[in-house]
């Protein structure tokens, strides 16, 4: 693996530049802070022919990842699936679609193991040995989980009230997970206190140049599964607003390396909570500036970010892309979260139900070209938030262990209720 291909920080407001070091603020104006690369350098090793020798992880495209070196944390985590979801297409009335389904990822089953895998390759490299997070939830497992294999010091803190799957599944590595009275963005801020008063890396805080720059992976991964090709349309959940920014980023990357076959044009989607929709409702009132939710209220926890860091950068790429950005509501959220497991056989945690369901909204609405292609981020597993499908599914029938009790129940048409792909035209003309 090429080393020295990063060569810095640089601020996204006023481009003045820094040194690799774990700062995510510029002291200057205070805006956000971006990795640089030597792109002239990856270009002469990120290469069609190469990749094709590489593991399928996200370390494949290793020059473009913010490490100089061999990743310490997280070798195996990326090369998730990009599925063709024809059954779904055919329900949403749609030509080419896509699921890029990151509930599957290695080791915690969301996508939040790209961004730990580099943050905490990162904090290794610069001599971390304590590192910690502040978390809705997925983040909070992947850096227990990541941290606990690479031998590191965790400290994980949530808010007070999150799903127990998602707690326990910070627990049970080790980490001294903390429940913070409050919502996210408390939480944040004590985190970055702490951060700063310990000198320990905090991946969302001090480290967050190189964290964000994970989400790439997810990025490079659609384009060549596409055959080197960026799609016409891809929707994202948004809770900081990182995500949706790093995917675009990463087509337009292999586009400056000559890897597609075209250029990028790839109009980009939001997708929020209505709960909680701070970016989607500046994109829809052509506001120039995010206003925070301040008492955020869905059952996608995992996306109830009142003030979200990359709120601004969100909702401009949104514009210049020429997509849109959508709502919808915790009922809307568990249709789609079940429409989605009947058609494809994923079970999505309630980021994905909000992904689908926004998707089938801007379909409806025409803002997305039912003749392109679409791809749809699913990004943690339904595992982690069944308390927002309890006492919303049919429960089991109960019979007597006979097979006179079991043909009385199919003849009598008794069987429980299903929501199939016939059916499903409840839930797409319910989302208009």
């Amino acid at each position: 693996m090429s080393a020295e291909l990063v060569t810095g920080l640089q601020c996204r407001l006023c481009g003045k530049r820094y040194p690799k070091e774990a700062l995510n603020f510029c002291t200057e104006d205070f805006g956000p802070l971006e990795v640089t690369y030597d792109y002239e350098a990856a270009a002469r090793t990120l290469t069609r022919s190469a990749l094709a020798a590489r593991p399928r992880t996200m370390w494949r495209y290793h020059e473009l990842l913010p490490i100089d070196g061999e990743p310490t944390v997280g070798q195996h985590v990326g090369g998730t699936p990009l599925i063709r979801a024809d059954r779904l297409a055919r329900v949403l009335g749609v030509r080419e679609l896509y699921l890029k389904n990151d509930a599957v990822n290695h080791p915690s089953l969301s996508f939040k193991d790209r961004v730990v895998a580099v943050a905490l390759s990162k904090a290794v490299e610069l001599g971390f040995q304590t590192v910690g997070c502040a978390s809705t939830g997925n983040l909070a497992g992947s850096v227990a989980a990541n941290a606990a294999a690479a031998g590191l010091e965790a400290y994980v803190l949530i808010p007070d009230g999150l799903e127990q799957g998602k707690v326990l599944g910070a627990t049970i590595y080790g980490a001294r997970v903390i429940a913070v009275q409050g919502n996210y963005d408390h939480v944040n801020r004590l985190c970055s206190q702490i951060a700063f008063r310990y000198g320990w890396g905090f991946v969302n805080v001090n480290l967050r140049p190189y964290y964000a720059e994970g989400s790439k992976s997810m990025g490079f991964e659609i384009a060549e599964d596409l055959g080197w090709r960026a799609p016409d349309h891809v929707v994202a959940p948004m809770a900081g607003g990182s995500l949706i920014g790093k995917i675009h980023k990463a087509f337009q990357e292999f586009e400056r390396l000559d890897l597609l076959e075209a250029p990028v044009r790839t109009r980009m989607f939001g997708a929020q909570a209505t709960g909680c929709n701070p970016i989607s409702a500046t994109v829809k009132s052509g506001a120039s500036k995010v206003k925070p939710i301040r008492h955020p209220d869905t059952i996608a926890k995992s996306l109830a970010i009142g003030d979200p860091a990359d709120g601004y950068f969100a909702s401009k790429l949104i514009g210049e892309t020429g997509g849109w950005s959508e709502d919808v509501d915790d009922e809307t959220i568990v249709d789609a979260m079940t429409l989605l497991a009947e058609t494809e056989g994923i079970w999505a945690e309630t980021a994905g139900g909000v992904t689908l369901a926004v998707a089938i909204k801007l379909i409806e609405q025409g803002k997305i070209d039912r003749d392109g292609s679409t791809v749809l981020c699913i990004t943690g597993n339904g595992l982690k938030t069944q308390e927002a499908l309890i006492g919303r599914l049919a429960k089991p029938v109960v019979i007597e262990p006979t097979l006179e009790a079991f043909e009385n129940l199919v003849e009598s048409h008794a069987l429980w209720p299903m929501v199939s792909a016939a059916g499903a035209g409840v839930l797409v003309g319910s989302s208009a």
